[in-house]
């Protein structure tokens, strides 16, 4: 098979019920694209439903990577390690990707962005889900924040020594700032032509969509560079 040019690495711990979902958004993508699953510790079957995925897309280059030690940037880091695409991007197993978006991904690097976010909706038709994900865009477009998923050149990324691994949230942020020093905030883009499709199920976990509100809060905090490396 050609060498892949762009990577996804899918970090997964006990993430049986959206992986196949997620695994079919990317061999759906146009290109010359390999999956990276990095199973961190399921318990849940997670890692053979990959498995089977595999076996039933033998046309699709995928890959398993077992971490057992928990931590969504330790994980993200071990799915980098075994990439061979000269892109790297990295969503979340609860997410779809939607659109042409290998290729806008390709086309912002080609372009002189060796690194940026992407545009997030929530995978959901209810109002205030969708709201919520629109709010964080308006973030990301008019004051310039860059977070949650990202692609970045595989130079870029080893360059910068990879994601933090004593975050356990907003590892991405913290990537993407140093980026940013490194290459220049007007290299660093962000990707709106298409998008990824996530799973708004923390806002789901109180009564009413109560749930927002922790979120927005533990987010918030995380990008004043608060509670990044406690464990939620």
């Amino acid at each position: 098979m050609p060498e892949p040019v762009v990577s996804v690495i899918v970090p997964a711990r006990n993430e049986a019920c959206f992986i196949t979902a997620c695994l079919e958004s990317i061999a759906g993508q146009e290109g010359v694209l390999e999956g990276i699953v990095v199973d961190n510790g399921s318990t849940d079957g997670t890692g053979a439903a990959v498995r089977r995925f595999a076996q039933d897309h033998p046309e699709f280059s995928l890959t398993v990577v077992e971490e057992p030690i928990p931590g969504v940037a330790r994980a993200k880091n071990r799915g980098a390690g075994a990439a061979r695409g000269g892109i790297l991007l990295f969503l979340d197993a609860d997410s779809r990707m939607v659109g042409p978006l290998a290729d806008d991904v390709i086309r912002a690097h080609d372009q002189g962005s060796p690194a940026g976010s992407m545009r997030i909706v929530a995978d959901s038709s209810h109002p205030v889900e969708q709201c919520f994900f629109w709010l964080m865009e308006v973030g990301k477009v008019l004051f310039g924040v860059r977070s949650q998923m990202l692609y970045c050149d595989r130079a870029l990324f080893e360059r910068l020594g990879g994601f933090a691994e004593n975050h356990y949230l907003a590892e991405d942020l913290d990537l993407l700032r140093r980026a940013k020093e490194a290459v220049g905030t007007e290299h660093v883009a962000h990707v709106r032509s298409s998008a990824i499709a996530t799973s708004p199920r923390r806002l789901r976990e109180r009564p009413f969509h109560l749930g927002v509100i922790p979120v927005f809060v533990r987010w918030a905090l995380a990008f004043a560079g608060l509670g990044r490396t406690r464990r939620y």
